[in-house]
């Protein structure tokens, strides 16, 4: 028999005050952790214009940054997390920062939300650690009227090799994160089974975000990344991820 979902490290990982505390200096400090946040709010942006007046849920809110940025541009936001201690980040952000963001407690896997209930959903750096991705996705989709917007590491880059050596720590019990990769045809598979069809892909770097990180310089990490993008590596070796799914008009 399988364990409970709530014994499964994505959810006793984040429901840690300290983690909850500290989640946006480790994914977002420094000159590369501002450039991800950055690009990867432009690119949602871009994926889901016009944003003013739509409704959004980001499922997987953590601790918020997607859902304030959205909600700054104008959107109606929700902010949806199975964990308590990071929706309560959330809320204390988005108070600080005097943005209007509805958070509410909830589940990946079984979203409290009638079908099409929202314009559009996001959901970042989610999937790859969701313990039924399929089921996750699926709600993503029958609760998006129009589109869907999420990420996810490929299968084709570095992260693959990374999340290997992850798994494998993992099962040595180092309780380190041990997260998936994806194929894109994995994905448009559970799509097009949802009745959406991918309408763009963005994806972000070739080499591994923590070489990146380790030399700290977004200066050369966007000289290098242009570089290895023009010659066309970008298109085949780049993660995340970034996709765009919109509701196929026969469905």
């Amino acid at each position: 028999m399988s364990a409970p979902r709530s014994e499964h490290y994505s959810y006793a990982v984040y429901a840690d005050p300290a983690m909850a505390a500290s989640f946006e200096g480790r994914r977002f400090s420094g000159p590369i952790g501002q450039l991800i946040a950055t690009s990867q709010e432009a690119v949602i942006a871009r994926f889901l214009a016009p944003i003013g007046g739509r409704t959004i849920l980001d499922v997987g809110t953590g601790t918020g940054r997607a859902a304030i940025a959205l909600a700054r541009r104008g959107a109606v936001v929700t902010g949806v997390d199975a964990s308590m201690e990071m929706l309560a980040v959330a809320r204390t952000r988005a108070a600080d920062q005097h943005v209007d963001v509805s958070f509410i407690h909830g589940d990946a896997h079984g979203l409290a939300f009638d079908d099409g209930a929202f314009d559009a959903v996001v959901c970042l750096r989610v999937l790859m650690h969701t313990p039924d991705w399929r089921q996750s996705l699926g709600e993503l989709c029958r609760v998006a009227r129009h589109r869907v917007v999420f990420d996810y590491p490929a299968l084709s880059s570095a992260a693959a090799i990374q999340a290997l050596t992850r798994r494998v720590a993992a099962g040595a019990g180092s309780g380190v994160e041990a997260y998936r990769v994806f194929s894109d045809r994995s994905v448009t598979k559970v799509l097009a089974a949802r009745g959406f069809r991918v309408a763009d892909r963005h994806r972000q770097f070739v080499l591994p975000i923590a070489f990146h990180k380790a030399i700290g310089s977004a200066a050369f990490t966007t000289r290098v990344e242009g570089a290895l993008g023009r010659v066309g590596l970008r298109a085949l070796l780049g993660s995340p991820v970034t996709v765009v799914a919109e509701r196929c008009t026969s469905s």
